[in-house]
């Protein structure tokens, strides 16, 4: 089979597709076809070389699409549609950056859905994370959003989750320049505010918060969270990974409420609930960008540069 071999951390140039025999089935383990695969920027930081537990040579991929290939679990049929993510995927063992992939018996998880195949791929992990954040921020009509980093792929997926649900919300997001500001407001966002060294360019208050930029910018999204407000901090690509000399009686002292989704808090019914709510509100999870698995290192060098915005997958067109 084909798949995608980092044998040393480095730039998209150290992404080598290459052929290595197909998996064989274990007991506990269900051998997957791999339809398609989502491009995250965890596995960006994984092949620079900065996820310590890694180790090389690897398959990357923190999540797939695709069909029961062979397996032993009972409830598990052969053809049957199913998604995978997290789990060390793609970090103890090979991930799904190939065009099959064996994983645990336990991360593999059956869906039922009428979307196209390309907006299937798009859903893990990027729309995962971005509903799981949605739901714990419990949007309401009336509420003000912000959403901090919005030209991310997550970004741009809870704009379009929430203006599903709720297209009269007020929805604002920052950004590190405004070259797409035209590009945010067609994605559903009614404002976009300068994010200027790690400082919001505004005095506009917020009832809910969505911060991906993460622990290195969250004292100042705090600053513009209104009184019982929400803030969910899920991202880290400040490249911070943890918060330091942070009081929080002193941070949250407006009575405001500091939550985080984890994309590892997954299950069927999790999974099925986010399928079920796209296709309810008929939401457009269509992919920004599609590349063919020989061309990785174009889709990872893609999403690493300024021009990127959304969702990137990679769609194997032998295992459709």
């Amino acid at each position: 089979m084909k798949a995608v071999l980092v044998k040393e951390a480095g730039g998209p140039e150290v992404l080598q597709v290459v052929e290595v025999p197909k998996p064989t089935v274990k007991e506990g383990w269900t051998l997957v076809k791999v339809q398609g695969f989502g491009i995250n920027h965890s596995e960006i930081f994984t092949r620079q070389g900065l996820s310590p537990s890694v180790q090389f040579p690897r398959i990357l991929g923190i999540e797939c699409v695709g069909l029961v290939e062979e397996t032993n679990r009972p409830d598990l049929q052969v053809g049957q549609q199913v998604i995978s993510i997290m789990g060390e995927m793609g970090r103890a063992f090979d991930g799904g950056y190939a065009e099959y992939v064996l994983l645990p018996d336990r991360q593999v998880y059956p869906v039922k859905t009428k979307l196209e195949l390309e907006s299937l791929i798009a859903l893990p992990e990027t729309y995962y994370t971005a509903f799981g954040s949605y739901i714990n921020l419990k949007i309401e009509e009336g509420d003000r959003v912000l959403v901090r980093a919005a030209t991310s792929g997550v970004g741009l997926a809870f704009a379009k989750l929430l203006k599903g649900q709720f297209p009269k919300v007020y929805l604002a997001g920052s950004s590190r320049s405004l070259a797409k500001e035209e590009q945010l407001k067609k994605a559903g966002f009614d404002q976009v505010i300068l994010d200027q060294g790690g400082v919001l360019q505004t005095d506009e208050e917020f009832t809910k918060i969505l911060d991906l930029v993460g622990p290195r910018d969250i004292k100042d999204s705090l600053k513009h969270l209104l009184e019982g407000g929400i803030i969910c901090s899920c991202g880290q690509l400040g490249g911070q990974w943890t918060l330091s000399d942070f009081d929080p009686i002193e941070a949250l002292c407006r009575n405001v409420y500091l939550t985080t989704f984890a994309s590892a808090n997954v299950s069927n019914e999790k999974l099925q609930e986010l399928i079920d709510f796209v296709e309810k509100y008929q939401i457009d999870v269509q992919p920004e960008k599609i590349f063919a698995i020989d061309q990785i290192q174009e889709a990872h060098a893609y999403l690493e540069s300024s021009q990127s915005f959304g969702k990137v997958i990679i769609k194997n067109e032998g295992n459709l």
